[in-house]
């Protein structure tokens, strides 16, 4: 055989490559900072009419509740299948990851639970008195799990292994938090026989994921239908994409199961939910949550005046402190309080200083407060435009904030 022939690359490999590029926190990150940067490109430009045309632009079926505009098919629709991973990740922790043990995850769980409060009571203080402006409290609590684990990743190479999982851990209960306040707050009106019919396709999907069915066309007919019943109830649709990653069994069993090629080694079997949660994590990452961002973010800032109008807002003050000091104060006071306990400690590899970059960095909203300011506000309302530029400059300044302390960690552990 030729040094040619032998050293070419097997269709698997590349494509096992390409997948984990893909896959990798850095491009998660870059795509939505992409993504995000040439839509405040066209909202600020000549061309903003026309992506304002393309992001209001109207379509569907009416009797469904489904004629939606492209912006909300973006919301509602596409960030079903990211909530889809998310429920996948959730129940994979839950059974079998970091969540599993009580007592090893309570630290980061808190964590969450005071990143969420503090937050969101700083946002309640600045719009006190605007019952209106307070609907949006939930704004400023949550963490894009992209972006940190993104900045992480640049800058952390030789940060311990011990907190990435204390972030992702705070992440996911964040998520979960998330998920929780977008069913019960942010839902106005519930429609009982839609939200019982949905029952019907989502135990068909539950039924045919535990007896390992993998076929497209009777898993994804379910799964849509389950979506379109839920986002005719009032419930956010992308509680369905939850909801649907909640009965995807995690450890194999001998009908759930996948067969893994590990390159000459010998195979291994994996469950349903890590193998779709692999899958599905690249559409997410490569297509629904950047379309998602370019049209969410898109904000027509108006220059130095139309920022100066937005800073003088209290509701867009609210969003920038809460996530650039609540978030950090949230989290550093309930790790601080809970390792008081005599039960509760930190692991021997964690320093403060790391942490306090890593609570900054927990600071970035990017994704789900774009989506609670939409559902709190409406789509392109000018308290929504308020809330891009709240998100936008919040997020940017905790990357930043965390990022550089991190920078600083990374290089004293790299000395070490």
């Amino acid at each position: 055989m030729s040094s040619s022939s032998s050293s070419r690359i097997a269709p698997h490999e590349l494509w096992r490559g390409v997948r984990s590029t893909v896959r990798s926190d850095v491009t998660a990150g870059v795509l939505l900072l992409a993504a995000t940067v040439v839509a405040l490109i066209l909202a600020n430009s000549p061309a903003s009419s026309w992506y304002t045309m393309v992001r209001d632009f109207t379509f569907g079926i009416p009797e469904l509740h489904l004629e939606l505009s492209v912006g909300a098919w973006a919301a509602d629709g596409l960030l079903a299948i990211f909530f889809f991973v998310v429920g996948l990740e959730l129940k994979e922790e839950f059974v079998s990851g970091r969540l599993r043990d009580p007592r090893a995850a309570a630290l980061p769980i808190a964590a969450a639970a005071g990143g969420v409060v503090v937050p969101a009571l700083i946002f309640l203080l600045f719009t006190a008195g605007d019952p209106v402006a307070a609907a949006g409290w939930a704004i400023p609590t949550a963490t894009d799990i992209a972006f940190a684990v993104a900045v992480i990743a640049v800058v952390g190479r030789f940060l311990p292994p011990a907190l990435r999982v204390f972030l992702l851990t705070l992440a996911i209960v964040d998520d979960l938090i998330a998920i929780t306040i977008i069913a019960t707050v942010y839902t106005e009106t519930i429609h009982l026989p839609w939200l019982a019919l949905a029952l019907l396709p989502l135990a068909g999907f539950a039924v045919a994921a535990q007896r390992g069915v993998r076929a497209w066309w009777i898993l994804l007919p379910l799964a849509l239908a389950t979506w379109v019943l839920i986002h005719a109830s009032g419930v956010h649709a992308t509680v369905a994409g939850v909801l649907l990653g909640f009965t995807v069994p995690v450890r194999p069993t001998a009908r759930a199961r996948v067969r893994i090629d590990r390159g000459g080694k010998e195979p291994v079997w994996e469950g349903l939910a890590p193998h779709w949660a692999d899958r599905w994590g690249v559409v997410a990452t490569v297509f629904a949550v950047p379309v998602f961002a370019f049209f969410s973010a898109g904000v027509a800032i108006g220059g130095i005046d139309g920022l100066r109008a937005a800073f003088l807002d209290p509701l867009t003050l609210g969003i920038v402190v809460g996530l650039v000091a609540g978030k950090p104060i949230g989290i550093l006071l309930t790790t601080f309080l809970m390792t008081r306990l005599p039960s509760l400690r930190l692991d021997p590899s964690l320093r403060w200083f790391a942490l306090t970059g890593m609570s900054f960095v927990a600071g970035i909203g990017f994704t789900v407060s774009l989506l609670v300011g939409e559902l709190a506000y409406g789509t392109a309302s000018a308290a929504d435009e308020h809330v891009k530029i709240g998100v936008l400059a919040g997020s940017l300044v905790a990357a930043l904030i965390g990022g550089s302390l991190l920078a600083i960690s990374d290089r004293r552990a790299r000395r070490a």
